[in-house]
């Protein structure tokens, strides 16, 4: 049940989908995509992450088919689909709410579009039951849907939308009403049946940490506009402007008032920074600020105040004061010294971990 990638005629992945200046409103004042251009490459997990609004889902469905865009055009495969109806796109999509069938039992929800489709009964409980074992869902085929959890819900769900071997898998925050335990759980599930399959999948999510866990690349976007486009890391390390670095829950971030080569003056103090560095604030990425006296020989150094602190298991979450500005610092909880509130303790930048961004939308 392994796709093969298809490649193009330089050996790199081909172009699954292609969006070329799409534009959706609601009205004059809803601009829900202004100007979206987009390739996503074949068997990729590409996430598209932002807040609620932000023009994510209305991107999914322009996708599926289910509403159409104002301007611009779309393809799967190569193959402009642009006012090709849903059910003739080679796409198929998991909902929020999984849109299961509760007067069918499970084989027969998962069998339903292969049913649509006209394909022959023999054959169509064949393909449910490779894609049952294939999902680990054979022991609850004859069962209803209201006899399920959360969790074989949505395997369902995705069992029926796999089963009709579409080129490309969309997929709207299915994982969204579940608890955390089993959230990671079916994280990390989804991305091993992507990766066996080989398919294209698209996963819409508000959830920062459910995008870097699963993608390949995000989409940040924000008033219907690509933010910043790469790979979860590239997105967390060196954020585009400020709104994808307080998207990614980046809270440390300053003016800079004046700049004199790989030095910037800022309200926290002079800093030494890498001179590839550019940009119209400074970000310093909590996890990268050293507590106590061990550091870096040209490492930015300053006294800080512990002003309040929370154990967060495997790490220790400290709000600091330098003088009248504030920072949150994350320290390994293994083997660490815990520093108390009011407690002066010296902390350390090292110059290659300081970040600058343009102010972004």
């Amino acid at each position: 049940m392994t796709n093969a990638l298809a490649t193009d005629d330089a050996g790199r992945p081909a172009p699954s989908i292609t969006l070329e200046g799409l534009e959706k409103s609601f009205s004059r004042d809803v601009i829900a995509l202004d100007g979206v251009d987009l390739t996503i490459r074949a068997g990729e997990f590409f996430t598209l992450l932002g807040p609620s609004g932000c023009g994510k889902t209305t991107l999914l469905r322009i996708l599926a088919g289910l509403d159409t865009a104002n301007k611009g055009v779309v393809r799967i495969g190569g193959h402009d689909v642009t006012e090709v109806p849903p059910h003739k796109r080679s796409v198929n999509t998991v909902f929020q709410s999984y849109a299961l069938f509760p007067h069918l039992n499970v084989e027969d929800n998962i069998a339903f579009g292969l049913k649509m489709q006209g394909v022959e009964k023999d054959d169509r409980q064949r393909r449910v039951r490779e894609m049952a074992e294939f999902i680990k869902l054979t022991p609850l085929l004859g069962r209803r849907i209201d006899q399920l959890s959360g969790g074989q819900r949505q395997r369902i769900a995705l069992a029926r939308a796999l089963v009709c071997e579409p080129n490309v898998l969309l997929l709207d925050e299915p994982l969204s009403a579940l608890d955390a335990g089993l959230r990671g759980q079916l994280q990390v599930e989804l991305q091993r049946i992507q990766r066996r399959l080989g398919m294209t999948f698209v996963f819409v999510t508000h959830d920062q940490q459910e995008a870097m866990v699963m993608s390949d690349r995000i989409a940040v976007l924000n008033n219907g506009k690509i933010q910043h486009l790469g790979t979860p890391r590239e997105i967390f390390e060196r954020p585009a402007n400020t709104f994808v670095a307080r998207f990614m829950g980046h809270d440390n971030l300053f003016d800079i008032t004046s700049r004199e080569g790989d030095l910037l003056d800022t309200p926290l103090g002079r800093l030494t920074v890498d001179t590839r560095t550019h940009g119209d604030k400074v970000l310093i990425r909590p996890e990268t600020i050293e507590l106590g006296e061990d550091a870096e020989t040209d490492a930015n150094y300053f006294t800080a105040v512990v002003r309040e602190s929370f154990y967060r298991g495997s790490y220790i979450e400290y709000r600091l004061d330098v003088g009248e500005v504030s920072l949150r610092a994350l320290s390994s909880n293994q083997g660490q010294k815990l520093h108390k509130n009011g407690e002066r303790v010296p902390i350390s930048i090292c110059p290659e971990d300081i970040v600058t961004v343009t102010d972004g939308e």
